[in-house]
């Protein structure tokens, strides 16, 4: 069990600027955050990781099942008002970003909701000159054109629908900085192509793992 602040959750102002989104920092509040990072895995290249392709120790486990459960999939349909009942869920994690990483985009039209869980500590230099530091924008085109930046860190957790005006990215950094993604997904065909796909690629990347 790992106890998240649902409380802060419910308590957060809907923001709809550039698009609607709720922030929360602190989400997993920081004895359970520093439980967590200890049983993150050892991951030194990029990729986002489905969890069947990574090895966790008991609280970083623990963070996954309460990511996926009921009380968070509740608390996001009531903050934006969404019917998420029934909605599979897909859960990622990423350990290691590079200068491929952070270009402007829309999450895809499979994805509902994009649910995103910062798991690093606040102190590095490279949060303060804003490097991974995840930006919400007004558009497609200008990186610096954003309403709102979200440093990846502290338990911080981010909560958006995937609307067509859902663009972001973020500037280069390059190293380690870890994130859960969950997305409550949509049930057409091409949810379950995008399904499959992360399922063959957690096979691909056991497969490596284990040569």
């Amino acid at each position: 069990m790992i106890e998240l602040d649902y409380v802060a959750l419910d308590a957060a102002p809907l923001a709809t600027e550039p698009f609607a989104h709720v922030v929360v920092p602190h989400f997993v509040p920081a004895e359970a955050l520093r439980a967590v990072v200890a049983d993150l895995p050892s991951v030194g290249k990029r990729g986002s990781f489905p969890l069947d392709a990574v090895t966790l120790g008991p609280a970083a486990e623990a963070l996954m099942v309460e990511m996926e459960g009921e009380r968070l999939r509740a608390a996001v349909a009531r903050k934006f008002d969404m019917d998420l009942a029934g909605a599979p869920t897909m859960v990622t994690l990423r350990a290691w970003t590079d200068e491929r990483d952070g270009h402007i985009h829309r999450d895809s039209t499979a994805k509902r909701v994009t649910v995103l869980l910062y798991l690093n500590p606040a102190g590095d230099e490279a949060w303060k000159r804003q490097e991974g530091c995840l930006r919400l924008l007004r558009g497609p085109r200008d990186l610096d054109d954003y309403a709102v930046e979200v440093p990846p860190v502290d338990g911080t957790l981010l909560v958006f629908p995937n609307t067509p005006q859902a663009w972001h990215g973020h500037k280069v950094f390059c190293g380690q900085r870890f994130s859960v993604q969950l997305n409550y997904m949509t049930t057409d065909a091409k949810a379950r192509g995008e399904l499959r796909r992360h399922r063959l690629s957690a096979f691909m990347k056991r497969l490596t793992r284990a040569a």
